[in-house]
């Protein structure tokens, strides 16, 4: 397992710059982000982000992408609002993420990734037989892609993450788990997970937090080590079910604070790993 980070990308963004600041870092590993539709609509962007992370030998392991509209990480607005769940604004979204489908094609990256929503529990539930709906007509795209879409873990159950994908009945189907994901929206243990999507992890985030206090409210992210993810087990764990991949560091702050946070989880995880 390499460690890396996310790399976030729009329009206005120097590509060439952020990437030397990954490699400032001593990162060569990354999955890029973009939640800005008019950056991955462009065959210019994704040229320019594969001469540049050939010549510095960084190595693009996902698409991350985003999408349209209204979004409020929380208990409350948040099933309304995120993702694929909500109909409102379902089949703009799927039109976004089959364009970063191409994207990702473009780069020549296998794994295309996002937040599907608040899945619901209950399979008959309309909001998840429609999501189910407009997956499987994502997945012709992105099999036609050669290409693998992958969920973020977090706003569903991890046994209602692995019913939608039984429920796709695509090979082309895996998970990007993040371990604080799923402590911050309190849906399960990172460890208990891993044993759970088994051989279906794909991909990884290094980041920590804390379970929600408040039933409204997020827990809180915390630097690594500081939060509730059990990092010593937790990467056990994806050894014992065959994890290969890369970990993906994501410290969703900004300035300063952020960088120190990367190059202190960079630390800490080399610790672990070596």
């Amino acid at each position: 397992m390499n460690i890396g980070c996310v790399v976030r990308l729009n329009c206005s963004s120097d590509i060439e710059k952020e990437f030397k600041n990954l490699v400032d870092l001593g990162l060569y590993s990354c999955q890029v982000v973009s939640w800005d539709r008019k950056f991955f609509n462009s065959e210019k962007n994704a040229k320019k982000i594969k001469e540049v992370t050939e010549a510095l030998k960084v190595h693009v392991t996902a698409f991350w992408c985003g999408w349209e509209g209204p979004t409020f990480w929380n208990f409350t607005e948040g099933p309304i609002t995120l993702g694929l769940v909500p109909e409102t604004f379902r089949m703009e979204r799927l039109i976004s993420l089959k364009e970063g489908s191409f994207f990702a094609k473009d780069l020549g990256v296998s794994d295309l990734v996002t937040h599907v929503g608040f899945l619901p529990e209950n399979q008959n539930d309309p909001q998840y037989t429609g999501t189910l709906a407009v997956l499987k007509d994502l997945m012709k795209v992105c099999e036609a892609n050669q290409q693998y879409f992958l969920f973020e873990t977090g706003q569903e159950t991890p046994i209602t993450l692995m019913r939608m994908i039984e429920d796709i009945e695509s090979d082309f189907l895996g998970v990007n788990l993040d371990p604080a994901n799923l402590l911050l929206y309190g849906k399960a243990n990172p460890v208990d997970a891993v044993e759970i999507f088994g051989s279906k992890i794909r991909g990884v985030h290094g980041k920590d937090g804390l379970y929600p206090t408040s039933p409204k409210a997020l827990g809180k992210e915390t630097r690594i080590g500081d939060g509730k993810v059990n990092y010593p087990l937790f990467l056990k764990k994806l050894q014992d079910v065959g994890y290969q991949g890369d970990i993906t560091i994501e410290r969703e702050i900004s300035g300063e604070e952020q960088i120190r946070d990367i190059l202190y989880a960079k630390q800490y995880l080399e610790g672990l790993m070596n």
